[in-house]
C-alpha cells in the first residue's frame, strides 16, 4: 500500500503542476507538450483507481487528438516556423526532461509488479460491489444511470466549445479571400458579365 500511496502522489503532483503549465507557458509548443504529461499522468491515476478503460480511453483518444489540438493553435495564432526552427535547440532540453519522466513513469508501471508482489491480487480483486461486471459495464452503468444529467452537461459544454473553436478559427481577417454564399446566390448575370454587341470587321 505504500508503493500505491507514493505513486498516487507523484502522479497527481506532476498531474496538478503540469496542467498549470499549460495554461501559463507562453510558447504553445511548450504548453502541448505539458499537457501530453498531464494526460499521461491522468491515466496513471485512472489504473490506481482501478479504471483501466478510462486509462486507455485517455491516452487513445486524447494524446492522439493532441496532434488536431496543436493544429488548431497554429492555426489561431499565426505561428512564424522561421522562428520555431531558429529556436529549436530552446525546446530540446524541456522535451528531453518530459520524456524523460514519461519513460521513468512507464518503467514504475511496467515494474510495478516485481516492486510490489501484491499488487498482483489487488489488480485481480473486485474493486467494487458488482463482480458479474467487468470495467466497460460498470463505467457504462455508473454514468447512465447516476450521473446521466452531468453526462449530458458535459456534452453541452463540449458542444460549446467545439462551436466557439470554430468561430474563433473563422473569424474575419484583413487581406484574406473568403467565400461569401449569400453574394453567389443573390448575384445576378449583368453584375458581373457585360454583353457588347460587335460589328463584323471591328475589334472589341
Amino acid at each position: 500500500m505504500i508503493i500505491s500511496t507514493l505513486a498516487f502522489y507523484l502522479f497527481a503532483t506532476l498531474t496538478v503542476a503540469s496542467a498549470f503549465m499549460v495554461i501559463s507557458s507562453k510558447n504553445p509548443v511548450h504548453s502541448v507538450l505539458f499537457l501530453i504529461l498531464a494526460f499521461f499522468n491522468s491515466a496513471a491515476l485512472f489504473v490506481l483507481l482501478g479504471a483501466e478503460f478510462l486509462a486507455m480511453i485517455l491516452i487513445v483518444v486524447y494524446v492522439g487528438a493532441v496532434a488536431v489540438l496543436f493544429l488548431f493553435v497554429v492555426m489561431m495564432l499565426d505561428i512564424n516556423f522561421s522562428e520555431l526552427r531558429q529556436g529549436f535547440l530552446q525546446y530540446l532540453p524541456i522535451g528531453a526532461l518530459i520524456g524523460i519522466i514519461l519513460m521513468i513513469e512507464l518503467l514504475l508501471v511496467v515494474g510495478g509488479w516485481q516492486l510490489s508482489p501484491e499488487a498482483l491480487q489487488l489488480s485481480s480483486a473486485p474493486t467494487v460491489a458488482m463482480t458479474e461486471m467487468n470495467n466497460t459495464e460498470q463505467l457504462g452503468s455508473l454514468i447512465y444511470t447516476q450521473y446521466v444529467y452531468l453526462f449530458q452537461i458535459a456534452g453541452m459544454i463540449l458542444l460549446v466549445a467545439m462551436i466557439g473553436a470554430i468561430v474563433l478559427t473563422h473569424r474575419q481577417r484583413s487581406g484574406v479571400k473568403k467565400q461569401v454564399i449569400a453574394e453567389q446566390v443573390y448575384r445576378r448575370p449583368e453584375d458581373s458579365m457585360v454583353v457588347r454587341k460587335v460589328e463584323p470587321g471591328q475589334g472589341v
